[in-house]
């Protein structure tokens, strides 16, 4: 059997013999064109952080394994397969921990210090922006509103005072004058001031269309100032108090806590509920140091929970300048959207950050591929193995540069191509025989 051309080491894709840059080098019956696809494909997977290097003093190449027969290698066990292409993913992973959006969280207490008249909502329950969440009871609110009416009255007779003797200017020292518009101006700031106190606990009353109403109607309108139609039916016919605070949502979500009951004595201080939007969570990484400087913002994130058979996609949004001073860990974040709400706060998982995507790969069965000490290689089948019955039953030691691996294949940057036979099941019985012959040798170290 002739010997194979020994075109040596390829520098630039770290293998022996390298079948990118001497096609004719394949077991194929045909010399097959490399495309400008697979060389760039090459080109990006080099550049990615991948297994360790072949040393290029390694003479292992040039070895071949030879059987007797067919009928022995059948007998060793050895399967083959074809190389083929296949998508597949270069990942880099971390552990990571679904946690609630903060920037979609918050929480809702009672702007004055009362008691809670009546509880809106429950855990569990899912509200939209603007909905009662519990109505307290609380003196402050009541003194506002009253002081609300007598101010408004005030501004009211102020006015007219100022309106008669702008009617009588001739008649009265202009004094008078200067002092009711003064009058006026105090009277209209009181009530400024008094409905901006209203806002500042969330209720908003209509100063224009409160000045043109009667005391009484003034004060019915502001009696259930902030509760919505849907509640006032129900709050007049059990109560006449005008305290009513109502505790609102300002967003839409989930409640997630409460920690109110009717009756409670509350203040400001105390969270009464934490509403979620649970559309979007985060997700958590801690990615080891040296694989970080591969990540970047806005790459796809597959994170899968632990005890679940589901993958949940992301997308990279803020990776962290630092790293931690003991575990040397540097976090990573991604944004998970939740739609259905499947996913839960707190859950711990591994996720893999996509760091390349390759549609037609050249891809083997992981089991194919073998470290005989200094190098990464696999066993081609000769392409006259079934010529006839007496050509050599060969399989060739091809050095091959790994890529990704995934779901049981290994990606090969460079070293096989498409169709060519490689060893699979078995082939550690060629590895087995190719370092036994190799003992004493000294075949190589690594560089």
């Amino acid at each position: 059997m002739p010997k194979t051309p020994d075109f040596g080491w390829c520098s630039k894709h770290g293998i022996h013999n390298c079948v990118l840059d001497h096609p004719e080098l394949a077991q194929l019956n045909e010399t097959p064109a490399i495309s400008s696809a697979d060389r760039s494909r090459a080109e990006l997977a080099m550049s990615m952080p991948l297994s360790k290097e072949n040393n290029s003093g390694c003479l292992t190449y040039l070895k071949r394994i030879q059987f007797a027969s067919v009928d022995a290698v059948a007998q060793a066990g050895v399967d083959v397969e074809l190389v083929e292409r296949r998508p597949i993913e270069q990942t880099v992973s971390g552990s990571g921990e679904i946690l609630y959006d903060p920037t979609r969280t918050a929480s809702f207490a009672s702007r004055a210090s009362g008691s809670v008249w009546r509880v809106e909502k429950t855990l569990g329950d899912r509200v939209e922006e603007g909905e009662v969440l519990a109505l307290v009871e609380a003196e402050q609110v009541g003194d506002l509103k009253t002081s609300l009416i007598r101010a408004l009255a005030e501004q009211s007779l102020q006015r007219q005072n100022v309106e008669r003797l702008k009617i009588a200017k001739g008649a009265v020292a202009g004094v008078r004058l200067l002092e009711a518009d003064a009058d006026l101006a105090k009277a209209k700031a009181e009530v400024l001031s008094i409905a901006q106190s209203m806002e500042n606990l969330g209720l908003s009353p209509d100063i224009q269309s409160l000045a043109q109403l009667s005391e009484r109607e003034a004060f019915e309108q502001l009696r259930f100032l902030g509760i919505p139609q849907t509640l006032r039916s129900s709050v007049k016919a059990q109560v006449s108090s005008a305290n009513f605070l109502p505790v609102r949502s300002s967003i839409s979500g989930l409640i997630v806590e409460r920690n109110v009951t009717q009756g409670e004595v509350v203040d400001t201080r105390r969270p009464l509920f934490r509403i979620v939007d649970t559309s979007q969570m985060w997700l958590m990484l801690e990615v080891p140091l040296e694989d970080v400087q591969q990540v970047e913002v806005g790459q796809k994130v597959h994170f899968q929970a632990d005890g679940s058979s589901s993958q949940v996609l992301g997308q990279v949004d803020w990776i962290s300048t630092g790293a931690d001073s003991q575990t040397r860990m540097v976090k990573v974040r991604a944004v998970l959207p939740n739609p259905k709400g499947k996913l839960r706060d707190k859950t711990y998982g591994i996720g893999d950050i996509v760091l390349r995507e390759e549609e037609n790969a050249i891809a083997v069965p992981a089991e194919s591929v073998h470290s005989e000490g200094c190098c990464r290689i696999v066993f081609v089948r000769d392409k006259h193995y079934f010529d006839s019955p007496e050509s050599p039953k060969v399989f060739h030691v091809r050095s091959v540069r790994l890529g990704a691996y995934q779901d049981g294949f290994t990606e090969i940057v460079a070293g096989v191509l498409p169709g060519e036979v490689v060893a699979t099941t078995g082939s550690d019985v060629l590895r087995a025989q190719l370092l036994k012959n190799g003992l004493g040798a000294g075949c190589c170290v690594d560089e």
